[in-house]
């Protein structure tokens, strides 16, 4: 009887990672699909936020989103207890994770509504293509991890490898958006 219960525990398992994986899929391929049919609008937000513009408030509140994120590397790996030299990681490191993810994906928010409803999917060149994808991307991901946050015996991998893929996505948003446009004078940003 144990062995059956561990094999259905196993299965059950394997069907929630299935699922969490399905769902982030949907909302990766409805993003895209989303920016694809979409009639641009070309316009920025009513709202900037005390910028400048459109470009240097995306730039900006993306940096912010990285510089977060690797708060939610680094607290992550405390808590795992893979960061070496630190030791046992503090009560608070849990809250400054949960914290610092929650702003990181607020902060993001209006960059996302600003491509998809501005820019849509842009496929012109190479970096665009790229940065459009990992939209698309890390929203399907950011899905995956917070279903997978809630459901109980997911495998032990998911969450930290739902958490790399997330703050690989976010690294290569910063890179072909932000990066690009700081180091462009005067271009626009996508």
């Amino acid at each position: 009887m144990a062995i059956k219960d561990q094999v259905a525990g196993r299965n059950r398992a394997g069907w929630l990672v299935v699922a969490s994986f399905l769902v982030g899929a949907l909302v990766a391929v409805a993003l895209g699909a989303y920016g694809r049919t979409h009639t641009p609008t070309g316009r920025p937000l009513a709202l900037i936020i005390g910028f400048s513009g459109m470009a240097p408030m995306k730039a900006w509140l993306a940096t912010a989103a990285v510089a977060l994120a690797t708060v939610q590397l680094f607290s992550a790996l405390w808590m795992w207890g893979r960061l070496p030299g630190c030791g046992r990681a503090p009560s608070w490191i849990v809250h400054a994770h949960r914290w610092s993810g929650t702003v990181a994906f607020l902060v993001t928010l209006p960059v996302a509504y600003h491509c998809l409803w501005s820019i849509g999917f842009y496929n012109y060149n190479m970096r665009a293509y790229v940065h459009s994808l990992a939209g698309c991307f890390f929203y399907g991901v950011f899905a995956s991890k917070m279903l997978a946050l809630r459901l109980h015996g997911v495998p032990g991998w998911l969450l930290p490898w739902a958490g790399g893929l997330l703050f690989a996505f976010i690294l290569v948003l910063w890179i072909t958006a932000s990066v690009w446009y700081f180091s462009q004078v005067g271009s626009l940003l996508i």
